[in-house]
């Protein structure tokens, strides 16, 4: 996928044009287009990655990561592990040192979903909050 196809998926997902895009960065018009030819400059492609909160290395195809602080697949293994031990009971961590492995248990099927669902959005957003606060600035973008 090219730079210029990333740019324009961006612009889907914002539901803009490119048109629209390059008159909100002062562009001029059809500069975005010739990315398709020819390799951005790197002033025209950090504006484009502020713009769109993303890195420049996913612009230009280095990555699939978009941010910095996405969850990578061992991040996401991490969150499955974390929540299996607070479902189990075992090693809960400070956060989860209320709960009582016995409460599940007496959940109906639906509330119980409810809950792991809870715990699982509340392990994947304090993973993120804490990529985005703890990555040193030399690993962003």
């Amino acid at each position: 996928m090219s730079t210029f196809d990333r740019v324009k998926k961006l612009c889907e997902e914002q539901k803009i044009s490119v048109v629209q895009l390059e008159e909100r960065l002062n562009f001029s018009r059809n500069s975005l287009y010739s990315w398709k030819k020819n390799k951005p400059s790197s002033e025209k492609l950090e504006k484009v990655a502020d713009y769109f909160d993303v890195s420049t290395d996913y612009l230009l195809g280095r990555t699939d990561k978009k941010r910095y602080y996405d969850l990578t697949e061992k991040d996401e293994r991490d969150i499955q592990r974390e929540l299996k031990k607070i479902i189990d009971g075992d090693e809960v961590d400070s956060a989860f040192a209320a709960f009582d492995g016995r409460v599940l248990e007496e959940l109906d099927e639906e509330d119980r979903e409810l809950l792991i669902q809870s715990w699982e959005n509340t392990l994947r957003l304090t993973k993120r909050m804490a990529k985005q606060k703890f990555t040193p600035n030399k690993y962003r973008n």
